[in-house]
C-alpha cells in the first residue's frame, strides 16, 4: 500500500502559523505588576493620613478666629521634641527651668506622654478658646514619637476625650 501525498498538504499554510498574537504571557505578567504595586500601595497610605496644616509664611493668615475675650493675650504655643523631651513654649516664655526641658524623659528614656497631656489640659484650661499648636522635632525623632506627641496634644486621655488642641501645624526647626 502507498501513501500519495498532494502538493497541498507538504506545502506549509503561512495563514494559519502568523494568524494570532500569543497575549497569554504579556497579561501575566500585567496582572504580577498591578498586583505588587497594589499590595505595596496599601502599606504606604496609612502614611499619608496625618491631618496637620501646613506653615503659612506669608502675610497674614485667612482663617484667624476671633478672641472671645479681646483683652485675653493670644497664645502661640509650640511644642518641640527632642531628645532630652518635650519643650512646651509660648510666644516670649519657655515653660520649663534653665535650658530643662518642659517635660524630660522618664528614667527608662521614653517619651512620657501622659505629662504632657496634663501639661495641656492645664493651658487649654488657661486659653479655653485656643485651638493650635505647633509641633517641631529634631530630625533624627522617630515617626512614632512624632504621632504620639501629637496624639497627647489633640484631646485627653480620659473618657470624656475632649479637644484640646486639634490644629496641628508641622513646623521645621
Amino acid at each position: 500500500m502507498a501513501f500519495h501525498y498532494s502538493r497541498r498538504k507538504l506545502k506549509p499554510r503561512e495563514e494559519e502559523e502568523s494568524g494570532e498574537l500569543n497575549i497569554v504571557p504579556y497579561l501575566d505578567i500585567l496582572m504580577n505588576l498591578i498586583l505588587f504595586m497594589l499590595l505595596s500601595i496599601t502599606g504606604l497610605a496609612s502614611f499619608g493620613i496625618l491631618n496637620v496644616s501646613a506653615p503659612s509664611y506669608g502675610g497674614p493668615s485667612t482663617t484667624v478666629a476671633p478672641q472671645d475675650n479681646p483683652e485675653q493675650p493670644r497664645l502661640v504655643l509650640s511644642v518641640l521634641i527632642s531628645k532630652k523631651g518635650h519643650f512646651v513654649n509660648s510666644e516670649n516664655a519657655i515653660l520649663g527651668e534653665d535650658g530643662a526641658p518642659t517635660i524630660p524623659l522618664q528614667a527608662d528614656g521614653a517619651y512620657d506622654y501622659a505629662a504632657l497631656n496634663a501639661q495641656m489640659v492645664k493651658i487649654k484650661g488657661a486659653f479655653p478658646s485656643e485651638t493650635k499648636v505647633i509641633v517641631a522635632a529634631d530630625p533624627d525623632t522617630s515617626y512614632d514619637a512624632l504621632i504620639q506627641t501629637m496624639d497627647a496634644i489633640r484631646e485627653t486621655k480620659d473618657a470624656s476625650h475632649r479637644l484640646l488642641f486639634p490644629d496641628v501645624t508641622l513646623g521645621a526647626l
